[in-house]
């Protein structure tokens, strides 16, 4: 009797979820923000005959489905405010949607600098995250899917900021909502579409790229499945083959040496200092398997509590020991290794601590500007400095570069993760993107302006409030000046919100790091973009929202005079230093470094003794110009710049 009342259950819950005629997209659901002042879009799937109905604050909206069985209706503006509860209704299906708010909605889109997530942050921002409860702010997060074709659904959640919730959370746009909701008291929600190490073309639809042949030639002949399953099975047989051959060439795995638990022998072994690319020591053009030392001594306390070891990050795979005991390990080089060491794998006295690392292509090893230490509750202990190692295995590099990865292929992300978006209302989209363009600066401009004339035509509300986060200094710092891809691609982020209107920048020249694609000073960024949006979104005239932005510029004799707007209170030289990074050059195209003096409150005399008849200058032109300083006194940086149009690519 049992078994049959559970079989007739199972059977009337499957035949309810197979007869299911009403659908709605992941986006209409509980908790969801809906865009105040503005009519919004509700739509959905019915499969029946009918009307479909709408209940909202006590009103109702009917809509028919289309020969596609989609149907979409408005609902009228409504002012801030909630909770409130939506009903839909078709035939005998009723769907219900809970907890609404209506505030602003900010899709904030690009690659992993916008995918960032607060969860990453609890060290640097621990009061932020803990002080994080605040039903007002919610983010959907939409689930990484690339296509070849524009999907009608996609995969998603909303979630509500609080501690538990937070870590999931993109950092940038959290902290830009949260000084917006701060301001305005207004709920803020977050639509988070991102995809990590993806270029601009990815996310324009294909009419939106209609101007580059290029481009759409590589769609259309990925579009073909036979095309993209042979290049996605050819990268995975080059990429399995590699990796055997690594593992089984490694000589650290033999038996007879086992490395994770025995030292080097003395003939295999050399020193490097950590952090540090094992190339500057001895290692030059490297790729494969290399084995990394370190002993350090731990009092009996230590070694009977609980402790967390912190790697920094990696280039590229590691597998972590101590004493012999796997303690973590990760594959990608822009992870931080933070790995927990349960109470007893330490010992009183020496220990060791062993890393095997698989380096794939370029650089290898420890990378600079984090953190390698062992921690415990009350104590730490830097493993930083002279560590040994020894090669396991050298193979040739593994071609990553030429690797077609269908998420960085044209439209494939605009198909997946916008276009679905597309009827949800908004009040404007934050972009923080450009990196994996800044190898080819030269198409960005017009890229740019394809994708933001896009999104604003596909969405058909004006031209929406746009915002660009501004590329971080970032890479080997040059000593003399010189030409640069990231510089030009900068200029080009620029140079669109001259071209568009309506179009924002958050300038992040200053609060970047060398080693570290994924600088962790977020709140500054989400911070600047709160004040482009209020500027452009709110319609706060009277805000200083940037930094100083070059207007003018005119010879005077053998100097040459800048002239500035946006300086707010005047120009500074922060740090109390002589301003830095300006380069100066005369007929002969030849960059030297200047001398630049602040005149008054929004000019700049630019020279050098090495050039007496000036014709251009540059300011912060390199991918990391680490000491730029010229700031307003409002403490909004410049962004960077140059006079000339000499050299339009590195």
């Amino acid at each position: 009797m049992i078994k049959f009342t559970c079989s007739l259950i199972m059977l009337v819950c499957y035949s309810c979820i197979a007869t299911a005629q009403l659908r709605l997209p992941a986006m209409v659901s509980d908790s969801m923000i809906l865009q105040r002042d503005k009519p919004v879009n509700i739509w959905g799937w019915w499969k029946g005959a009918g009307q479909v109905t709408v209940t909202f604050k006590g009103k109702e909206y009917r809509a028919m489905a289309d020969a596609q069985q989609r149907w979409q209706l408005q609902l009228p503006a409504t002012p801030a405010g909630g909770p409130y509860t939506l009903t839909i209704q078709a035939g005998k299906e009723t769907k219900t949607i809970r907890e609404i708010l209506m505030g602003d909605v900010w899709l904030c889109s690009g690659q992993s600098n916008m995918e960032f997530v607060m969860g990453k942050l609890t060290e640097k921002y621990p009061e932020e995250i803990a002080a994080s409860n605040n039903p007002m702010i919610r983010e959907f997060q939409v689930t990484l899917q690339y296509a070849m074709h524009p999907n009608k659904e996609l995969n998603g959640k909303w979630r509500v900021a609080n501690p538990a919730n937070i870590g999931s959370f993109s950092a940038v746009a959290y902290f830009m909502v949260k000084a917006l909701y701060e301001k305005y008291k207004v709920p803020m929600a977050v639509i988070k579409s991102t995809w990590g190490g993806t270029p601009a073309e990815s996310w324009i639809s294909e009419e939106g790229l209609h101007d580059f042949s290029g481009y759409l030639d590589r769609y259309h002949f990925y579009q073909d499945s036979v095309n993209m399953n042979n290049a996605i099975n050819r990268e995975r047989t080059v990429t399995n083959l590699w990796q055997k051959d690594a593992k089984e060439g490694d000589k650290g795995r033999l038996p007879e040496n086992n490395w994770k638990q025995n030292d080097f022998p003395a003939n295999l072994n050399g020193s490097i200092q950590v952090p540090g690319f094992w190339e500057k020591y001895g290692l030059k053009d490297v790729d494969g398997v290399v084995w990394c030392k370190k002993k350090f001594a731990v009092t009996a306390q230590q070694a009977s509590a609980e402790a967390w070891l912190e790697l920094g990050m990696i280039d590229d795979a590691d597998s972590t020991y101590i004493n012999g005991v796997l303690v973590g390990y990760s594959s990608n080089r822009y992870v931080a290794r933070k790995y927990k060491v349960p109470a007893g794998i330490l010992k009183e006295g020496n220990n060791t601590i062993t890393v095997r690392i698989v380096d794939t292509d370029g650089n290898g090893g420890f990378i600079a500007e984090k953190h390698y230490r062992i921690l415990w509750k009350d104590s730490g202990l830097n493993l930083a400095g002279t560590w040994e190692y020894a090669v396991g295995n050298i193979t040739a590099a593994l071609p990553v570069a030429s690797f077609i990865k269908m998420s960085t292929q044209p439209i494939t992300l605009y198909n997946a993760m916008i276009h679905p978006l597309i009827p949800y209302t908004i009040k404007g989209a934050a972009w923080y993107q450009g990196e994996s363009n800044g190898g080819r600066p030269g198409d960005y401009r017009q890229l740019l302006t394809a994708l933001i004339n896009d999104w604003r035509g596909r969405w058909q509300q004006g031209d929406f409030p746009f915002l660009i986060v501004q590329l971080a200094n970032y890479m080997e710092i040059v000593k003399e000046p010189g030409e640069s891809g990231w510089a030009n691609l900068r200029e080009a982020q620029q140079q669109v919100t001259k071209d568009l209107p309506n179009v924002g920048l958050a300038v992040t020249i200053d609060i970047g790091e060398t080693y570290d694609v994924h600088p962790l000073k977020k709140k500054e960024v989400g911070e600047r973009l709160s004040l482009a949006a209020r500027k452009l979104a709110y319609n706060d005239k009277k805000l200083l929202y940037s930094g100083p932005e070059l207007v003018s510029y005119v010879k005077r004799g053998n100097a040459i005079e800048l002239t500035f707007q946006q300086v707010g209170s005047g120009l500074v030289a922060m740090g109390d230093k002589p301003l830095e990074q300006f380069a100066i050059a005369g007929a002969d195209h030849k960059f030297v470094w200047a001398s630049a003096k602040i005149i008054g409150k929004n000019k700049i005399l630019v020279a050098s003794e090495q050039v007496a008849e000036p014709e251009a200058v540059r300011y912060a032109w390199a991918n990391n110009p680490k000491g730029c300083n010229l700031y307003n006194k409002e403490g909004l940086p410049a962004s960077p710049f140059r006079t000339d149009d000499w050299v339009k690519k590195p």
